[in-house]
């Protein structure tokens, strides 16, 4: 793991040999964050984030990566590639389970905060027979990348629709490349999990008549019976062109999750940072109008880091304990 970079200047050891008290060296600690692709809210999300504790932690240098989202996230974590990533709630919680889409136990992740609702856009062309998820089946479908949490959410939504991904013509796409093949006309629908407004779905609806499906009461309450971490949810009216009404989808929530081997003031201290700037956060990207400290640990799956733990206890803010 990339943990702890300390950086001596050439000339403070060259003074050092004259000076029986060493000098003080300059310490940094360097982080990095997975977030998502270019098309998606994690990428420029987690870019604002690490630019905003970098530049108010002078001993805290973070970087943003970009990733395939949630799954492949958490799996960098264990890998110790990275040591913070953008996941999503109900695959963090899969992932300390070890439960399908993944075939280990990742016991070494933890919330540092959760951000906001992040929601299913199931995006079909205007007009067309799409009605609801059953008209999904023999459909030209992306149903997310390869270890994204969008595949882990369209496979739960299709079982709960009692189809699987063999039921619709499945291409395994990411954002970008869903909006992409929709103006090349090689897509019935395509799923995107993501707050709104999200980039590459304003790109498309600018260029393409596009609608969004909603889904009904009873499908949602059949979907959260089984999958409780899902919430139903609206995609305003407006919020992309040509969509004119509001959408009611299913949600889940976005998380900053990190290693549990980070050190505890570490954790504290980005904890801390984040919360104390958040309204810089909001200007820079409007998803971060919907992060509010009071549900800072709303919906959290797996167990909070202590350094993060720490600064919310100081607050008043009861922890969850979670196993």
């Amino acid at each position: 793991m990339r943990k702890i970079i300390i950086t001596v200047p050439v000339f403070l050891l060259f003074l050092s040999a004259f000076f029986v008290s060493p000098l003080p060296s300059q310490a940094g600690t360097l982080l990095y964050i997975a977030t998502g692709g270019t098309g998606g809210t994690y990428y420029p999300l987690g870019g604002a984030i690490a630019d905003i504790i970098s530049k108010n932690m002078p001993d805290l240098q973070v970087t943003s990566e970009t990733g395939n989202a949630s799954s492949a996230n958490i799996k960098l974590i264990s890998g110790g590639q990275v040591e913070m990533a953008l996941a999503q709630n109900d695959i963090a919680y899969w992932a300390l389970k070890g439960m399908p889409p993944f075939r280990e136990k990742h016991e070494n992740i933890r919330v540092v905060a959760s951000l906001y609702p992040e929601h299913v856009h199931c995006i079909i062309t205007k007009g067309s027979d799409i009605s609801g998820i059953d008209g999904l089946r023999g459909k030209r479908v992306s149903v997310g990348a390869p270890d994204s949490g969008v595949l882990g959410d369209v496979t739960a939504i299709l079982k709960t629709a009692q189809m699987n991904i063999e039921d619709v013509c499945a291409d395994f796409l990411d954002f970008n490349s869903t909006t992409q093949n929709f103006k090349d006309g090689r897509l019935d629908a395509g799923f995107v999990v993501a707050g709104y407004p999200t980039s590459s779905i304003t790109d498309l609806a600018a260029l393409q008549d596009i609608d969004l499906l909603s889904f009904s009461d009873d499908f949602l309450d059949a979907l959260r019976g089984e999958f409780p971490f899902f919430v139903k949810s609206t995609i305003p009216a407006g919020t992309y062109r040509g969509v004119d009404k509001d959408t009611v989808t299913p949600a889940v929530l976005a998380m900053l999750i990190c290693d549990a081997a980070l050190p505890d003031d570490v954790v504290y201290g980005f904890t801390r940072a984040f919360w104390e700037n958040v309204e810089e956060l909001r200007k820079a990207h409007p998803q971060a109008n919907h992060i509010h400290f009071e549900t800072a640990l709303e919906g959290a799956t797996v167990p909070v880091h202590p350094g993060a733990a720490r600064y919310y206890a100081e607050k008043g803010m009861a922890v969850p304990e979670i196993k």
